[in-house]
């Protein structure tokens, strides 16, 4: 059987029209396909599963895929780490530009290389690229640097939380329209077909190699954009410009704005700009001493942890996490924010003959139970409280559902109303917990009489709304 690892998001388009032209057969990929896992039309030997695009160059590494697609950001990312890994470039495909940026402040003294490397302070650098991130600095002979590893929306995070980020963008002008200038061009990128080294000797991958590479475009270099560096928005001014006593909050970007907003709205507490369609991510708050700054949810807790933030908005699953892997973290629950429920359950295939965790125990037997989730830390807890013996958590970022039943025995997700679980042909055999949003603080942060002062006042507005 030929296995292959296709993307969703940014590459699914492209991914389709090429693939279609190879005859491949493929016709449950597309956009927002309600199914992850379908096999060829006019192959019987193929099957394709969707994947985040971070996720597939790991699923070849060890494996479970012979082919795939993405971006050579996520395979460059994975391979700075482990250059062995079993992978090889077959094809650049000729879609999917765009580069990886390291990027400061418009406003920061940072504006070089060499301005940076001189630094004998601590250089903070925030990316989705931990381990590009790391290269990066080491390359730079950095004398004093920390890697905050993001879910995303880096652009949010200088000058004040990051004096550096390393982030995709198609253009320099793009850095500048979030108030960004590159410092250097770390890395260009383009869609590529991918193997597995050890299927490449053992399988037969001629037929679907060679109908991709008969089948890629020319590549037209795209027209290079005037570089406009426009002036700084009318947006709020960064953590950096304000008194120390300022409460440095924290607030969600995605689709728990207009929860958020509702709620602010409810308690009375002006914020402009939230939700924003220009993408500003620092609101102005109706709090006098209270500064927004709109990150995901998933980097809140450590971020409130290594106090960049004294209070956010985040889920309390997210705070479990990190709780879990951080015990002693000064990041602790201040309100139930009573929306945004969920709970956290254990997941296993339809076609597996268990209906509980001990039957899944008995089930796997002797062997490693492989154990699929975003939530790697409550994962962990959760197999080390239940004694699963030999077991290995699978890290993924988003689209966990495909990864039963062919490359994880059981998943940890979080579900609202389980349509999505039973769409899949998938099962639950435990509750873990349920989970709303709340608002978390760091309690180490608060020095000052007026810092604790404004937080009340926050904490006492949303009471007096949800009580209402």
């Amino acid at each position: 059987m030929l296995r292959v690892a296709l993307p969703k998001g940014r590459l699914l388009g492209d991914t389709k029209t090429l693939l279609e032209k190879s005859q491949w057969g493929l016709d449950g990929y597309m956009d927002k396909a309600k199914i992850y896992c379908f096999k060829s039309v006019s192959n019987p030997k193929m099957s394709a599963k969707i994947f985040h695009e971070k996720d597939i160059p790991i699923q070849l590494a060890i494996g479970n895929y012979d082919l795939g697609v993405c971006g050579a950001d996520w395979l460059t990312e994975l391979t700075s780490r482990y250059p062995s890994s079993n992978i090889i470039k077959l094809k650049n495909l000729g879609y999917g530009h765009g580069a990886l940026y390291a990027a400061t402040a418009i406003n920061s003294r940072y504006d070089s290389l060499a301005a940076l490397s001189a630094c004998t302070t601590r250089i903070r650098i925030a990316s989705e690229y931990p381990n590009i991130a790391e290269a990066f600095a080491m390359q730079l002979r950095l004398k004093n640097f920390s890697i905050f590893p993001l879910w995303g929306s880096a652009e949010a995070y200088p000058p004040d939380t990051a004096e550096v980020v390393i982030l995709p963008r198609k253009s320099e002008a793009d850095l500048a329209k979030k108030n960004l200038r590159s410092i250097a061009k770390v890395l260009d990128f383009k869609a590529y077909l991918i193997a597995n080294s050890q299927s490449l000797e053992k399988k037969d991958l001629s037929g679907a190699i060679s109908s991709v590479m008969a089948n890629i475009s020319q590549y037209i270099e795209p027209k290079a954009e005037d570089i406009k560096i426009e002036p700084l928005n009318a947006c709020q001014p960064s953590f950096l410009d304000m008194p120390d006593d300022t409460v440095r909050l924290a607030l969600p970007d995605g689709h728990q704005q207009p929860h958020v907003r509702k709620i602010l709205d409810a308690a009375g507490i002006s914020i402009e700009d939230y939700p924003s369609a220009s993408g500003n991510h620092r609101p102005a708050f109706g709090i006098n001493g209270i500064a927004v700054k709109v990150i995901r949810p998933q980097d809140m807790p450590i971020q409130v942890a290594n106090g960049n933030f004294d209070l956010a908005i985040t889920g309390r699953d997210w705070l479990t996490d990190h709780l879990y892997q951080f015990p002693t973290s000064p990041v602790k629950e201040l309100l139930d924010l009573k929306y945004g429920w969920v709970k956290l359950v254990a997941v296993v295939h339809n076609d597996v003959p268990v209906a509980n965790l001990e039957e899944l125990k008995n089930y796997c037997g002797n062997r490693e139970m492989r154990i699929a989730s975003e939530y790697t830390n409550i994962s962990d807890f959760y197999a080390r409280s239940n004694h699963l013996g030999h077991y290995r958590i699978v890290p993924t970022w988003g689209a966990t559902e495909a990864f039963l039943p062919e490359d994880a025995d059981m998943l940890v997700e979080n579900t609202e109303t389980g349509g999505t679980i039973a769409r899949h042909n998938l099962k639950i055999i435990d509750t873990l917990f349920e989970s709303t949003a709340c608002v978390i603080a760091n309690y180490q942060s608060v020095v000052s009489a007026a810092k604790s002062e404004r937080i009340n006042k926050v904490i006492n507005m949303l009471k007096k709304a949800l009580e209402a």
